[in-house]
């Protein structure tokens, strides 16, 4: 129990939610990193601004062994995203690329460096910090191999910022692409630059700014079925009920079915005129069949 305002201002914080907060990342460096890791690490933060946290300092942590201080970190900073950067022998300039979920390593998936670019050495104009990224995901591999659909997953779940009700097109800016191809996987930022095209809309020419990498997959370590299932579950508060008797056409038209009861027509009331008045051998037919007029004296 909190024994502060503060602190139970900060466990409200971290109660579930219907509408969850906008992911944030840790940026881990491992105890045998090297310059280039340091580097892809500090430029994935600074795509990532503002929600990411950088640890500075060396964490002697092996995550596909031990994962204990991964959650540690997860739960002390609120981070349900993790990116590790190490370098050995064995597997030299390696990242592994990871997701929580109850505070539990749910996907990691190591890749491995071959060739990086980073953002000071691409001398031009860099989008402002905290925009949020277009995704583009090019090849077949992304959707036909199980491993390289979850690390599409993965990468939209790190990259894909706040979520927005409304965008503007001056803010569409920043291009994330990846492109799947022969076993790497290349990773490329562009910035969107909106040209004059004599008419009103724009023409778009994208810019390199970095950083640029040249992946390739090592390990995964991936959710089972059920478990990632379970991960992927919504509230029912936030789930649209669904309208019966309601359906659409080809042209956008709806059309709903209301459902009545069996009108009695005879009893219908209709307009009242002299053509319609009924006869009296009708009105006698209806009453049993006694005329209503008295009959004659003989």
């Amino acid at each position: 129990k909190p024994k502060t305002k503060r602190a139970k201002r900060f466990l409200e914080k971290r109660e579930p939610k219907l509408t969850e907060n906008t992911k944030n990342a840790m940026l881990i460096k491992g105890g045998n990193a090297n310059l280039t890791v340091t580097e892809v690490l500090k430029d994935i933060y600074a795509v990532k601004k503002p929600f990411a946290i950088l640890y500075k300092k060396k964490n002697i942590t092996r995550p596909f062994e031990d994962q204990t201080s991964l959650e540690f970190f997860s739960k002390k900073s609120d981070c349900s995203l993790f990116l590790f950067g190490s370098h050995n022998k064995k597997r030299p300039n390696n990242l592994i690329l990871g997701r929580m979920f109850d505070y539990h390593v749910l996907d990691m998936i190591e890749l491995g460096i071959e060739k990086f670019v980073s953002l000071k050495d691409v001398k031009n104009n860099k989008c402002p910090e905290g925009t949020k990224p277009m995704l583009i995901f090019a090849g077949d591999m992304f959707d036909l191999n199980e491993e390289y659909r979850r690390l599409k997953s993965l990468l939209i779940d790190f990259f894909r910022g706040p979520t927005v009700p409304s965008i503007r097109l001056a803010g569409l800016e920043h291009v994330l692409h990846f492109t799947a191809v022969e076993g790497k996987i290349y990773m490329r930022s562009y910035k969107v630059l909106l040209k004059k095209s004599g008419c009103k809309i724009p023409r778009i020419e994208l810019e390199e700014i970095g950083p640029s990498l040249d992946l390739v997959m090592r390990r995964t370590h991936l959710a089972s079925d059920d478990l990632y299932k379970l991960s992927l579950k919504q509230p029912k508060a936030l789930k649209s009920k669904k309208k019966k008797n309601i359906s659409h056409d080809v042209f956008g038209t709806t059309y709903g079915r209301i459902h009545m009861q069996k009108q009695d027509l005879s009893k219908l009331q209709t307009r009242k005129m002299k053509g319609l008045k009924k006869r009296p051998a009708e009105k006698s037919a209806e009453n049993g069949g006694t005329s209503p007029k008295k009959a004659k004296s003989a």
